[in-house]
């Protein structure tokens, strides 16, 4: 096995794995995003945006949002967030995500940002950048880190 593969990645980038291959989900047409939330270096839940569980995807029926610009009209959207998901199933099947990480391609909007914080979630480790000063003035009260591929 040569030294390259056999390297053991770090705890941020086997989640943030993870989380690329969560998104691999989704079922928007605008964008992809997944979401890990790890307690204890144990993944208790994973979420990807798409549209409400027994809802049509918009993957099979199209996007309501359809010509509105990026960030315009979000009650438009018939989806929820991948956060928003990871955080619901947690409460839904009772796991306790207080002081738990939580791993996203995408670096969470304002909304999530509020459920973040209100879920107790201590560390939030992202991909990308997504413009929302508001995100970040909310998440300022926890550790936030943008990951980068180790070189």
């Amino acid at each position: 096995m040569s030294e390259q593969s056999s390297k053991r990645p770090d705890v941020d980038t086997y989640f943030m794995q993870i989380a690329k291959v969560v998104a691999t989900r989704a079922t928007c047409l605008h964008r992809r995003v997944g979401a890990v939330i790890v307690k204890g270096k144990q993944i208790v839940s994973t979420g990807y945006n798409g549209a409400a569980a027994g809802h049509p995807h918009c993957l099979d029926i199209g996007c309501a949002r359809e010509g509105v610009p990026s960030g315009k009209n979000m009650e438009l959207c018939r989806g929820s967030h991948a956060e928003q998901n990871a955080i619901s199933f947690a409460a839904r099947y009772g796991i306790a995500i207080e002081g738990a990480t939580l791993y996203c391609t995408l670096y969470p909007c304002s909304a999530c940002a509020k459920s973040i914080i209100n879920a107790g979630i201590a560390r939030v480790v992202y991909e990308i950048e997504y413009p929302d000063p508001l995100a970040r003035e909310i998440l300022s009260l926890i550790e936030v880190r943008q990951w980068r591929p180790e070189e």
